[in-house]
């Protein structure tokens, strides 16, 4: 309004039915508030606006499905003539899961999970596997060679080094003629 609000402005919300139907003055305000004494809003309505800030708020509480409609606020300001009728439509729907299922939580289940689970059951084969050969090694000291490599001096890794307890360990993991079962 281009004129300051006086006691004389009034405040009316009316609502209409999605479906259509009659309309429903569902809350007056001249001065003070005046609910919905009757009607499907009775009791539920309560006003939050603030007249000289240009503010005509109202609150539902607990909306629900058959509240979907069409709401309309009329304020009239004497001595303006002219006024706008703004219309609010409001849909509610049933309340969705406690979370929302992003991207990347999307992401995390179909990529990072089924990846930590190979990676897991690789890691347990692994495992498996220098286990088997650790005690093959109990059992008879040395490397054995591949078929491949010719030698007449089994290959000693230096036992002390870094380098050494490398060579020993993949030597233990890849080395061997056995087989896992599949």
């Amino acid at each position: 309004s281009s004129s300051a609000s006086s006691e004389s402005l009034l405040v009316d919300w009316t609502y209409r039915p999605l479906s259509g139907g009659q309309m429903e003055t569902i809350f007056h305000y001249q001065a003070v508030p005046y609910p919905a004494t009757e009607g499907k809003f009775q009791g539920r309505i309560s006003w939050l606006g603030d007249v000289a800030r240009g503010d005509a708020s109202i609150a539902i509480q607990n909306p629900g499905l058959s509240d979907n409609g069409t709401f309309i606020c009329s304020v009239k300001n004497p001595p303006d003539m002219y006024h706008n009728i703004p219309q609010t439509a409001l849909l509610v729907t049933q309340r969705g899961l406690p979370f929302q299922l992003t991207s990347a939580v999307l992401l995390s289940i179909l990529v990072f999970l089924p990846s930590t689970l190979v990676v897991v059951l690789l890691l347990a084969r692994l495992g498996r596997k220098f286990g088997v050969l650790k005690e093959k090694q109990q059992q008879k000291p040395g490397c054995k060679k591949s078929s491949i490599e010719v030698s007449d001096e089994p290959d000693q890794p230096e036992r002390g080094s870094c380098s050494g307890k490398l060579k020993t360990w993949c030597l233990n993991c890849v080395d061997t003629d056995e087989e896992d079962p599949y």
